[in-house]
């Protein structure tokens, strides 16, 4: 009988629970247990005493489950017969899953039986020892990721399945938006879970779904699948179309703008204004009637030209003017005189037209006092100098 002094394990870390395989010891063995580990003794299908991190010397006081089960006295060496577990407390992680079928549910959003496939990651550590070791090592030497996803596959697929279905029915996942929620999806199963993973003393540390198969190329799914996106890109276009029209809009009012802008300059540089404008093309309109040479037709185009402003004014005025001598009116009555900047109607003495402003222009200076001869006379209103001195 080979009796050990030293129980320690330092195998790779992918394995969850390690037997010792020396099960004779006595009371002045070594027990060494590495960080990140548990040490389970068991003895006739019991387990006894547990041991965390740290350097042990299997003493009766050390061990009172032991010695209660073994009759161990104290003092001496002892030997006696036991079976030793290391426990890797680590979190392992990147350990596959998937589905061995396709999820049949109804799609919550338009109420079609759908089938998806299902696969992704987990983290898996162990939680209880005790409780693991009991329900599924048994008298297994070693528990590797490898062996443990085997013993809970079948309980994951039967779970897993379920769940997937439930958590697309009651979060009302759409399938055709299911991958900008596969954190709060994955999120929701794993609550579902992780009571399922205790109960054999393992915590179930992280569940991500990865990736969810959709029926391509099948017919109904197609469908729906063109439905979906269709009414996305319907309403896409139809706001396109709508800013096109506003930009539109938007560039013809600056059009007008421009157009407007450059009609004032041009206004500006040959010294008229918009009224002035307007009351040419009024003249215009009038010179262009049939009957303008009657004289009541005349009268009702001078009347429609009323008040178009100064410029049509005077030609009015002329207008009239020619029309009173023509038919006997004195011809000794004062002519009428027109500014020659915007053609407006000018008081008989102006020397200055009360449109624009624009200084007048005289027929007849006197060469005496250089006052301007505004009306018919012999003399100078200003100095009495005879006619004979106007030029």
């Amino acid at each position: 009988m080979q009796i050990a002094s030293i129980i320690k394990y330092e195998g790779d870390n992918s394995t969850f629970i390690w037997k010792h395989p020396t099960e004779d010891f006595n009371t002045s063995t070594q027990l060494i247990v590495h960080e990140s580990q548990e040490a389970v003794f068991f003895m006739n299908g019991h387990a006894l005493d547990s041991f965390g991190p740290g350097h042990y010397t299997l003493e009766t006081q050390n061990i009172p489950f032991l010695k209660r089960f073994a009759n161990i006295p104290t003092g001496g060496e002892t030997p006696f017969h036991c079976e030793v577990y290391f426990i890797n407390k680590t979190v392992q992680m990147a350990i596959k899953w998937g589905v061995d079928s396709r999820v049949q549910y109804l799609e919550p959003t338009y109420k079609f039986p759908l089938s998806i496939g299902a696969s992704g990651e987990m983290a898996l550590s162990v939680a209880d020892s005790r409780k693991l070791l009991i329900r599924i090592v048994g008298t297994e030497p070693v528990l590797n990721r490898e062996s443990l996803i085997y013993y809970f596959r079948a309980f994951l697929m039967t779970k897993v399945k379920t769940y997937i279905a439930q958590e697309m029915k009651t979060g009302k996942i759409n399938i055709f938006e299911i991958d900008e929620k596969l954190e709060d999806f994955s999120s929701g199963i794993k609550a579902k879970l992780d009571t399922d993973f205790l109960d054999y003393g393992v915590n179930l540390d992280r569940f991500l779904v990865t990736v969810i198969s959709k029926p391509d190329g099948d017919p109904q799914y197609e469908k729906y699948k063109e439905l979906h996106f269709r009414q996305y890109a319907d309403i896409a276009d139809a706001e396109l179309r709508q800013r096109v029209g506003v930009i539109e809009q938007r560039t013809k009012a600056q059009q007008m703008i421009i157009e407007a802008e450059g009609i004032a300059r041009k206004r500006a540089t040959e010294g008229y204004t918009y009224q002035q404008e307007r009351g040419f093309d009024v003249a215009e309109k009038v010179a262009e009637n049939e009957a303008v040479g009657q004289f009541t037709n005349m009268g009702i185009g001078l009347g429609t030209m009323a008040g178009v402003g100064g410029a049509v004014g005077g030609l009015v005025g002329g207008a009239l003017n020619n029309a009173f001598t023509a038919t006997g009116e004195p011809s000794n009555a004062v002519p009428s005189r027109f500014c020659d900047q915007c053609g407006a109607v000018l008081s008989p003495d102006a020397a200055f037209c009360e449109q624009c402003g624009a200084p007048l222009k005289s027929d007849k200076v006197c060469t005496n006092c250089g006052y301007m001869f505004l009306r018919p006379g012999r003399f100078c209103p200003k100095c009495g100098a005879k006619r004979g001195n106007f030029e």
